[in-house]
């Protein structure tokens, strides 16, 4: 089991604050809005491991820092070769494993703009957007890479499959109001009300059972684990194929 004063400072990209059993999970670079990286890739996975390993996390909510939830790239993207890539694999696959694997309801409040790893927030049992978010998935197909990380599953499975599968492979953007017209969110709100919605939505399913609450979680999240260990694995060999041909 972890505690919260194990993990609190030991991310350079994820804060934690819980209050009466209500974690927020605030990602960030520097202080400012999270650009995706080495250390959020190499980070994630563990913290989530952490965030699940600790029984006084009733209810988790995952947002991010100033406008952006994650709009760009920290430092240059090298060139691939396979043992580089074999990292991107063994951290690839823990990341969204490990986030499955937290057995109470997450609430994703999106802050600004997801371009980059946008199934990690649209995951959650509740997506929450702020009126600026939008949501792409930048990083692979536009830029000549196969969309084998997760996004294969994710966005096929809320957009149904042909939308999922032109999303992917036009780099299209959707606005926070067309994602809720879509089904990937349940509520647009001004920025200024997002966190504190959440907040709200949070209490609400605190007054639940323990048990209740973890349960619920493990039911509703059965389909996607199984179409994950699936599919993960096998859509991150085929990306990093490609990776390293490019």
């Amino acid at each position: 089991m972890a505690k919260l004063e194990e993990y609190q400072n030991k991310y350079e990209t994820v804060n934690f604050e819980r209050r009466n059993g209500i974690l927020q999970v605030t990602f960030h670079s520097h202080g400012g809005s999270l650009k995706w990286g080495g250390p959020a890739h190499r980070e994630f996975g563990y913290a989530f491991a952490d965030i699940g390993s600790d029984p006084e996390n009733r209810v988790v909510i995952l947002t991010g820092t100033g406008d952006d939830y994650c709009a760009e790239f920290e430092g240059d993207r090298p060139k691939r070769t396979p043992k580089t890539w074999d990292v991107t694999y063994w951290e690839g696959k823990r990341l969204l494993t490990n986030l499955l694997e937290i057995e109470v309801p997450i609430i994703g409040a999106v802050n600004g703009p997801a371009l980059i790893h946008a199934e990690i927030p649209v995951m959650s049992d509740i997506v929450l957007a702020s009126e600026n978010a939008t949501f792409q998935d930048a990083p692979h197909f536009p830029r000549g890479i196969v969309p084998g990380d997760g996004v294969h599953v994710v966005w096929p499975m809320l957009l149904g499959q042909n939308r999922g599968r032109y999303f992917l492979l036009t780099g299209q953007t959707l606005s926070a109001q067309e994602a809720q017209q879509l089904g990937v969110v349940a509520e647009v709100l001004p920025r200024e009300r997002l966190v504190t919605r959440a907040w709200e939505l949070a209490e609400q399913l605190c007054q639940q059972p323990d048990l209740t609450l973890r349960y619920a979680r493990v039911a509703i999240t059965l389909n996607i684990k199984r179409q994950m260990q699936d599919m993960l694995g096998y859509g991150l060999a085929i990306e990093g194929l490609a990776a390293v041909d490019l």
